[in-house]
């Protein structure tokens, strides 16, 4: 898990894919934690991606750093709760100017059952159970 965390940190940004309907959609991410051994995102119950997910919970992540990049499989499920929530604001205070605490916007989801694809563009691969 750590070296996932890690990874997408180094990225920066990363991306999320979801389904809505029978379309890929693709959007950028920034924040991934580790809550509870899961790995973890943020967003607003407002987006779309939101919407997708609850439609469809089949997910992939995936980011790059030269000459690598990871691509995670895995079926996203809510996990908020007050104490995620507190978690993530801690450790990425910027997030404090879109979200609170109970503010009934703010989701934590967890990517379960999740397989991480390290990638190198030389061909190197390996794959790590989450």
């Amino acid at each position: 898990m750590n070296e996932v965390i890690e990874f997408f940190n180094d990225c920066g940004v990363f991306f999320l894919a979801t389904v809505d309907g029978d379309q890929p959609k693709v959007r950028p991410f920034g924040f991934v934690m580790d809550y509870d051994g899961k790995l973890c995102i943020c967003t607003s119950n407002k987006k779309p991606t939101f919407s997708q997910i609850k439609a469809n919970p089949a997910i992939e992540i995936c980011g790059s750093k030269d000459p690598n990049w990871v691509r995670i499989s895995g079926n996203a499920v809510v996990c908020t709760t007050p104490e995620s929530q507190a978690k993530a604001l801690e450790l990425v205070p910027m997030l404090t100017s879109m979200y609170a605490v109970g503010d009934e916007l703010f989701e934590i989801i967890a990517i379960e059952n999740a397989v991480a694809d390290f990638c190198s563009m030389t061909g190197e691969n390996h794959q790590v159970i989450l």
